[in-house]
């Protein structure tokens, strides 16, 4: 496992390299969302133990958000561990990294546990509930099903 401070570094400078451009914190935070679902689709674990909040534009981390605005998104994981999650990053890459942010922040407004977290919040509130890990499992496996039958 890696911290998401970690995983957030790692998208973050693929995406300079891959685009020639400083990721926005929006698209920052959708990418590592789908790196922990891809994580647990690949490897039926998540990436790292970190939670999100369901803010009203979909996950955010906290810590990540923090380190976003000090500019220190510095702390890449190993090369071993950059290894070990490949793949997981390849595919969110491939499959979101070109989107705009607004069009990840709405796919991000289709999970299940992003709704299950936004529940009793009104539509215009961040709010600070946590995503549960166990919800983002079930998103996982929807997707991990859906891509079994039509791919």
């Amino acid at each position: 496992m890696i911290t998401a401070l970690q995983a957030a570094s790692y998208i973050s400078r693929r995406y300079y390299q891959n685009y020639g451009d400083n990721i926005d914190e929006m698209k920052l935070h959708k990418l590592l969302y789908f790196a922990q679902r891809e994580a647990i689709i690949f490897n039926k674990e998540p990436m790292f133990e970190e939670q999100f909040v369901a803010w009203k534009y979909g996950p955010v981390m906290l810590c990540v958000r923090d380190a976003y605005k000090q500019g220190q998104l510095d702390v890449m994981p190993s090369e071993s561990d950059t290894k070990r999650f490949e793949g997981v990053f390849e595919s969110v890459f491939k499959r979101y990294a070109n989107k705009t942010s607004w069009s990840l922040s709405n796919l991000t407004h289709g999970e299940l546990s992003w709704q299950n977290a936004r529940k009793g919040l009104g539509s215009e509130v961040n709010g600070n509930n946590l995503m549960s890990i166990e919800d983002i499992r079930k998103d996982a496996e929807r997707i991990r099903l859906r891509r079994v039958l039509f791919e």
